[in-house]
């Protein structure tokens, strides 16, 4: 080392620092790497992604070869330093004694590793790690291979403390997305996508979690032809329809014989034979479905039988509501037809809503987080909250949201308005 000139030994620092560098920055790179962003470069054939990946399955083995190889070049920095300054006394460059050399050499080693290798090489890699961690992969695959003897003698004692604790290095899963941790993605990627298909991504990952309950047009929504009434009633109804598909019952929507497409009958109207019978003879058998039923086994159900109506029964087999293919479609796609919407921006910030709504619509819609767990629709949620019918104009905090009851009827509530938060 004494027949090193100065200059040649600066040299040699420099060039470790740049080492501690690369081996610092390159961590942080490989390691904040987007996981599902580098598996899809691997299906590309990406090369460069392609070795960092399987780096990336032995974490462990590559952190023992980087933090090998950093360590090795920062305590030769360091030995290094300490023989720069020293020569730079014996030379009378710089008057010092021996104890502020050792201050000296440690003090700007540290400055110089902390400022040149460590902070400003890691934060360059947590910004641009792809730039940073696919040409070092390149290095460290050949690295791992050449000094895979001291990286398994390193890990091996690692893995045991690490087995102390309860962890298993050789076992380790795979980074995995939950529903909501995708939910939330998707939510964010607004500006990777239209709204709309946000929307309906959305509201494909809410078909597991939702039952037909959810969507439902409850019972006293539910138009059907009771063949009680009158033949002359009933044609009116028939003429009048809005309906293409119409539950057919007897006094009461629990008996229901049977479903009718209008569009066999409507040809058949004005002929004089035209008869209760006539409706019976064309009915379609009735199709019943449980109230907890998945949204999206619902919709292979569809598929399967061919059908695009359906009644909800409860447990006693009471209806309790009816589903169509179109309602089930709408959750993905949204509105198939525009109607009046249900929820209405102010220009104040509050939000005017039609308390029929659903709460998981109305989550979805707005972003908000109002239990679904219960209650289906925002009237039934806020009465089982207040235990009553409110009043207009009574002012409520709904689990966190500030709202004020704007119009009722005797047995439930019509809207509602919600406040904007502060």
């Amino acid at each position: 080392m004494n027949d090193l000139s100065l200059s040649v030994l600066l040299g040699i620092l420099v060039a470790l620092l740049i080492l501690s560098a690369f081996f610092s920055g390159s961590e942080t790179a490989l390691m904040t790497l987007n996981r599902y962003r580098l598996q899809h470069l691997v299906k590309q054939k990406h090369r460069g992604a392609t070795k960092a990946y399987q780096l990336l399955q032995r974490p462990d083995r590559l952190m023992g070869l980087i933090l090998l190889g950093n360590n090795f070049v920062n305590i030769g920095a360091s030995s290094l330093a300490a023989v720069i300054w020293i020569r730079l006394a014996d030379e009378g460059i710089v008057n010092l004694s021996p104890e502020q050399v050792i201050l000296a050499s440690t003090a700007t080693l540290t400055f110089a590793v902390l400022i040149f290798s460590e902070v400003t090489p890691k934060t360059l890699a947590a910004l641009k790690p792809e730039v940073i961690a696919y040409p070092a992969a390149w290095i460290y695959t050949p690295l791992l291979k050449i000094f895979y003897p001291f990286v398994w003698f390193v890990n091996l004692i690692s893995n045991l403390l690490l087995r102390v604790v309860g962890v298993n290095a050789s076992k380790i899963k795979k980074d995995q997305l939950n529903k909501e941790e995708l939910k939330s993605i998707v939510a964010d990627a607004e500006n990777l996508m239209p709204a709309r298909y946000q929307n309906m991504l959305l509201g494909i990952l809410d078909l597991e979690s939702a039952s037909v309950e959810d969507i439902m047009t409850p019972r006293n929504e539910i138009m059907g032809l009771d063949l009680e009434n009158s033949i002359e009633s009933i044609i009116q109804q028939i003429q009048t329809s809005s309906h293409t598909r119409l539950p057919i019952y007897k006094k009461s929507i629990d008996r229901v014989i049977g479903f009718l497409h209008l569009r066999d009958l409507i040809p058949l109207i004005t002929s004089q034979e035209f008869n209760k019978q006539s409706i019976t003879d064309n009915l379609e058998k009735p199709f019943f479905i449980p109230e907890s039923t998945p949204l999206h086994k619902q919709i292979q159900s569809f598929k399967a039988e061919k059908l695009r109506i359906g009644l909800i029964v409860d447990e006693y087999g009471d209806v309790q509501g009816l589903v169509t293919l179109d309602d089930l479609l709408q959750v993905i796609v949204g509105e198939l037809v525009a109607e009046e919407p249900d929820v209405k921006q102010q220009s104040d910030g509050s939000i005017i809503v039609d308390a029929s709504v659903t709460v998981r619509e109305l989550n979805r819609i707005n972003q908000w987080t109002l239990p679904t767990e219960g209650p289906k629709t925002l009237n039934g949620l806020i009465i089982e909250y207040m235990e009553t019918i409110p009043e207009t104009g009574v002012s409520i905090r709904l689990h966190g949201y500030a709202l004020e009851i704007i119009k009722r009827d005797e047995n439930t509530i019509k809207l509602v308005k919600f406040y904007p938060k502060k």
